[in-house]
């Protein structure tokens, strides 16, 4: 019996520097194409997706948004909903630790589906005890 392919978060850190070719990039393009070969499932909160298209829009204009919004739908990975579940789980997460309410939600879907968050975000160092964190650049 095979083990279940390992499971990557990206949260809007990891996805904007997939984008942009920050650094982090080549890690986050590594997940990518082992998803597409099956060898990873790679998830990416509903909410989190938001934050990557406001942040677009406000720094390089609506258009760049929605051509982000084309290449992040033909990535091989899962966008996950906003359920109830899940907002009361980022809710409580939010109340007891250092982290934006988006970033909540990222590690709502790491923590339900065992998976491993990347991103370099140094406002995650807060729930490093709660959920498994993948840093893309050196913690601050």
């Amino acid at each position: 019996m095979s083990a279940e392919p390992p499971v990557y978060v990206l949260d809007s850190f990891a996805v904007l520097a997939y984008l942009d070719g920050e650094p982090g990039m080549r890690r986050v393009q590594e997940v990518l194409d082992d998803a597409l070969l099956g060898r990873c499932q790679v998830l990416l909160s509903i909410i989190n997706l938001g934050e990557v298209l406001y942040i677009t829009e406000r720094e390089v204009g609506l258009v760049q948004a929605q051509a982000a919004l084309v290449a992040i739908e033909q990535l091989p990975l899962e966008i996950l909903p906003a359920t109830r579940e899940s907002v009361l789980a980022a809710a409580h997460i939010k109340a007891n630790y250092r982290v934006a309410y988006a970033d909540a939600f990222a590690v709502v879907a790491a923590q339900e589906f065992h998976g491993r968050l990347l991103t370099g975000d140094p406002e995650y160092k807060s729930v490093e005890s709660i959920a498994s964190i993948e840093w893309l650049v050196e913690k601050v």
